[in-house]
């Protein structure tokens, strides 16, 4: 049972919008009339659910229409109230997000399947109108399966794997990276029980066992910026379960793991990431093919930081993760975290954000206008957004991103259609390669074009994305077109 209360989401919200409790208090109380009598599996009042979500929203600092949302999400489809009268007793806005978290009626459906699958496609698309309806799904979503231990074993493990394949990517792909490893692990462990509890125990026992060690290395390198002038905080972290898991699936052990045992080094700016990086490679000597810098080559859900993994006492690989604070914040939270930085401003700056800077943006509108049919679009998500993605350089170091086995021809399609459809030579890591080749992981990669050349149908064989593939087609059909 949950123990919060409409106090403590008020006091959450209060710390950041006290002069807007009044509102949060009335959307409560008008949830709480509408779900009345209503129960959860686990026999609380259905109103515990959703304070639960609006209790996560209000962490983030959520403005205050997702907060009221986050209490109304489920009265659209399980209550008579209906969108006008959330218009008329709040705004459109709250109306609009509410909306845009309820599944579409199951009388417009023949199967179970197909109201799933249009349900699953409003879910993922509904990110390029705002993208805090997924914020609020995802609170949803993390309540769910902190609570799944009353639902029946086939309901359970349903709702797992649907986290895993559908939440979790979303999560990563908006940087909200404190959801994505909860919600990893509550899956795991109804998925796989026995490899979870394994793992747990293996992970409790490092806990354990490196805890004052980890302890007394983060009080080096602390004294060590201290002494050089830089205010930081630091933070021991063991890896967490889901991500040993998937590594020990990968053949790796446990003591191969690089970053198993991490330290989450803030400092206050730029520079001091750089100079804290210097000053601790003075002391603990790096893997030199393990330094990443994030910093200048952001990833792609936005997240920023140096890691570099040292060798420790006792010939021990510890993973030193350093930041500024607005970045560190970003790593916890992702596009969430522009509602600490930019308050009521936040829904155009994040939706911006997103627009500007993520590459998934692009491909799901591409994925989106291409497959009407929505089995069609749940696969080619789950093949080229949702499953294994790989991450090659221009020969300016800017990464792109790509499903695993994508060719040369994906990549030059990903940067121009130009570059796509006049496409002559490819060269991977200084070497040529053919144009089938499929990339990997950290591929440094340049095309070279010819005004001559031109796709061929053989191409349609062999690329893996949707843009590739729609504008390889689009280029035959103007040139049957001439002939």
């Amino acid at each position: 049972m949950n123990n919060l209360t409409i106090e403590d989401l008020l006091n959450l919200v209060r710390a950041y919008e006290p002069t807007k409790i009044n509102i949060v208090e009335q959307a409560y109380k008008f949830a709480d009339l509408l779900h009345s009598g209503q129960l959860r599996q686990s026999g609380e009042p259905y109103i515990i659910h959703p304070l639960n979500v609006a209790c996560t929203l209000a962490e983030m600092h959520a403005d205050i229409d997702t907060i009221c949302a986050g209490l109304l999400h489920d009265t659209l489809e399980d209550t008579k109230v209906t969108k006008e009268e959330i218009i008329e007793t709040f705004n459109g806005d709250v109306a609009t997000l509410v909306d845009g978290v309820t599944k579409i009626s199951k009388i417009n459906f023949s199967t179970r399947d197909d109201e799933d699958l249009a349900n699953t496609r409003k879910i993922i698309t509904s990110i390029t109108t705002d993208v805090r309806i997924i914020i609020i799904k995802l609170a949803d979503r993390l309540h769910n399966m902190r609570t799944l231990q009353y639902k029946k074993k086939e309901k359970q493990q349903e709702n797992a794997l649907e986290t895993l394949e559908i939440f979790v990517p979303l999560a990563h792909y908006i940087g909200a990276h404190r959801i994505k490893m909860e919600l990893e692990d509550l899956s795991l462990q109804y998925l796989r029980p026995d490899a979870y509890k394994s793992i747990e125990e293996k992970r409790s026992l490092i806990e354990e066992e490196n805890t004052e060690y980890l302890f007394n290395m983060r009080n080096t390198i602390n004294n060590i910026l201290n002494e050089n002038s830089i205010e930081n905080w630091i933070k021991i972290c063991i890896k967490n379960i889901y991500g040993i898991y998937k590594d020990l699936e990968n053949d790796y052990n446990l003591s191969s793991i690089h970053d198993l045992l991490a330290l989450k080094i803030a400092v206050a700016n730029t520079e001091n990431c750089y100079r804290s990086l210097g000053l601790i490679h003075s002391k603990y000597h790096p893997v030199n093919e393990l330094f990443k810098d994030y910093i200048c080559n952001p990833k792609n859900n936005m997240y920023q930081s140096l890691h570099t993994t040292v060798f420790g006492e006792a010939n021990k690989l510890i993973q030193l993760q350093i930041r500024d604070y607005d970045m560190d914040r970003v790593a916890s939270f992702g596009l969430a975290t522009y509602w600490y930085i930019n308050g009521c401003d936040a829904r155009e700056v994040m939706q911006k954000k997103l627009t500007e800077k993520c590459q998934f943006f692009k491909t799901l509108s591409e994925i989106n206008s291409v497959f009407a049919n929505n089995q069609d679009f749940v696969n080619q998500i789950k093949s080229e957004l949702f499953s294994n993605r790989i991450y090659v350089y221009n020969t300016g170091g800017i990464a792109i991103e790509l499903p695993k086995n994508s060719t040369p021809i994906d990549f030059a399609y990903k940067l121009s259609t130009n570059n796509g459809n006049h496409l002559v030579a490819a060269i991977v890591n200084d070497k040529y390669v053919p144009l089938n080749y499929s990339l990997s992981d950290n591929d440094r990669v340049e095309i070279q074009c010819n005004d001559l050349s031109r796709p061929t149908s053989e191409w349609l064989d062999v690329v893996q994305t949707t843009k590739a593939k729609r504008l390889i087609k689009e280029y035959l059909k103007e040139m049957k077109s001439y002939s």
